[in-house]
């Protein structure tokens, strides 16, 4: 994979290009709190079969961290759809995990007629909207301080631990490569805008009416986003089949990169 950056609707982003150039095109958006990172192991497997593109989601990995930047969910998958016609891609999937499954539902409600299919990974669904004081508090000068804070009391690793299942699994790369965004200090002022800009996951509503195929997948130890989110996912979503992968937690494709691709393969089978 290749690491390039692009100047996209008012925000410069890091995305990572890599895979079969001439195969179909697979989109990866990360969580909260995450990056690209969080596909190293997912990666090698597509590359076989897909063109891949790995977009680091503002604010986080090597995006910017601007102040001038609307961090909505909207907004996002609007600098991702810009993103992918600055790069001439005409039609795509799009696949995400945790929050960047929402962009991805967002992406496929703003522009159907290029998106071919939907994976959601472990996908966030039906959280509203932050509370009122919460986002008045997110104005006062000392806010991103608090954010740093709180994020340090669980810290990197209480945070793996959280989302992994298979405890054995969190290593020291692991811990360096989830940990390296945060030496920015930059990020804790865009956390707090991205609270404040958060409008709440798709309402029901919304999601009826996207046509895009979607394949859910969870693990049924899944701490951060349960599987009877996944479930309600399945149900409201029009064209949706869901697979449960059993001892696995959130993180499902560091935990389950193989399985994963083979679903994603037979998907496109």
């Amino acid at each position: 994979m290749q690491g390039k950056k692009a100047w996209v609707n008012g925000i410069r982003l890091y995305y990572e290009e890599g895979g079969n150039s001439r195969a179909h095109t697979i989109v990866l958006l990360h969580g909260f709190l995450s990056s690209s990172f969080s596909f190293r192991m997912l990666v090698p497997y597509l590359a076989k079969d897909f063109h891949i593109l790995s977009v680091d989601l503002p604010p986080f990995g090597f995006s910017d961290k601007t102040k001038k930047f609307h961090y909505s969910y909207k907004n996002m998958a609007v600098t991702v759809l810009r993103l992918l016609e600055e790069a001439n891609i005409e039609r795509f999937s799009v696949a995400g995990h945790s929050m960047g499954g929402q962009i991805a539902l967002n992406m496929m409600l703003q522009s159907p007629e290029k998106i071919d299919k939907g994976i959601l990974l472990s996908s966030s669904g039906y959280y509203a909207r932050a509370k009122r004081h919460h986002i008045l508090a997110s104005y006062l000068p000392f806010f991103p301080v608090f954010i740093k804070h709180y994020l340090a009391k669980t810290g990197v690793v209480g945070n793996l631990k959280s989302v992994v299942h298979d405890q054995s699994l969190i290593d020291g790369p692991m811990i360096e490569g989830y940990a390296e965004q945060f030496e920015d200090p930059r990020i804790f002022p865009a956390l707090a805008r991205l609270l404040r800009h958060r409008e709440g996951d798709l309402s029901v509503e919304a999601l009826k009416e996207i046509q895009t195929p979607c394949l859910l997948i969870w693990g049924d130890h899944d701490k951060i986003v349960p599987l009877s989110i996944g479930k309600r996912l399945a149900q409201d979503l029009p064209h949706a089949r869901l697979v449960i992968f059993k001892e696995t937690g959130h993180l499902v494709p560091e935990e389950r990169p193989k399985e994963v691709y083979e679903e994603i393969a037979s998907f496109y089978s």
